[in-house]
């Protein structure tokens, strides 16, 4: 009889959002192999959850160093954001048309899981997310009510999540494991950006420090650079379309830091 196939990273990543493959993955063996305690905890708990819970002991053996907590805690404090964006903005009466309900409804279910397997890693689940104010204090008062604004915010949040994830990649270095996993969701990031920028009538890649909408503007700070590697390459918007810049979470805060009450 073939056993079933080891829990990666990306397998966990996928269950979460999937409860179907979620329970081919899971097995009251491999729950048990893990610990009693572990396996107690499943009794109560949806396989997803499970899942998220059996991820800390995927990502995490021992304890986790401050300084990969830190970078951990603030990712997390931005998935909060995103998947109570999405979350709050598909249960909206009539915000998001019929034909782009399944593009949101996926990328809520992405959000969601990255919130659940960080919360999982950092030893959180079950914490209260943070309010939000999706309004960022009143600079996009209609973010609830018109679909143009709601995909406005919706892109700036997604090409945020891709800079900010990049901005940190190098300070997870020493944890090989968490390293590629932030990887995973910064690639998801960026194709959750893409897809979001085409609905707007966008490209799917960020031309220069540019945007249509002032109030986000720091969001794009950088993307003008023309110097990588030490090497100035051409000027042109199309040069500079082929490189994406990180944000430092300096920066990253002092943008989120009005939709977070």
């Amino acid at each position: 009889m073939i056993g079933n196939p080891p829990m990666t990273d990306t397998s966990i990543l996928a269950a979460l959002e999937d409860p179907e493959l979620a329970a081919r993955l899971v097995t009251r063996r491999d729950v048990l192999r893990r610990g009693g305690g572990v396996g107690a905890t499943l009794a109560a708990a949806s396989v997803p959850m499970a899942l998220a819970l059996l991820a800390r002991d995927a990502f995490a053996q021992g304890a986790l160093p401050q300084a990969i907590r830190d970078v951990l805690t603030f990712a997390l404090r931005l998935e909060y954001l995103e998947a109570n964006f999405y979350t709050r903005g598909l249960a909206a009466s009539g915000l998001i048309p019929t034909a782009d309900r399944p593009v949101f409804t996926q990328i809520a279910k992405h959000e969601n899981a990255h919130v659940a397997l960080l919360q999982a890693t950092l030893g959180l689940t079950g914490q209260t997310p943070p309010t939000n104010d999706l309004t960022g204090k009143g600079a996009f008062p209609d973010v609830l009510s018109n679909y143009t604004t709601f995909k406005a915010v919706a892109q700036a949040f997604e090409d945020l999540g891709v800079r900010a994830y990049k901005g940190q990649a190098v300070n997870l270095m020493s944890q090989p494991a968490i390293l590629q996993t932030a990887l995973q969701i910064h690639s998801v990031e960026a194709r959750h950006a893409s897809e979001i920028r085409r609905l707007r009538g966008q490209k799917g890649w960020i031309t220069k420090s540019l945007t249509d909408v002032p109030a986000l503007a720091p969001i794009y700070a950088g993307e003008s650079n023309t110097t990588h590697a030490g090497v100035t390459v051409d000027v042109s918007s199309q040069v500079t379309e082929a490189f994406d810049e990180p944000l430092g979470k300096t920066q990253v805060l002092a943008i989120v830091t009005p939709f977070i009450t």
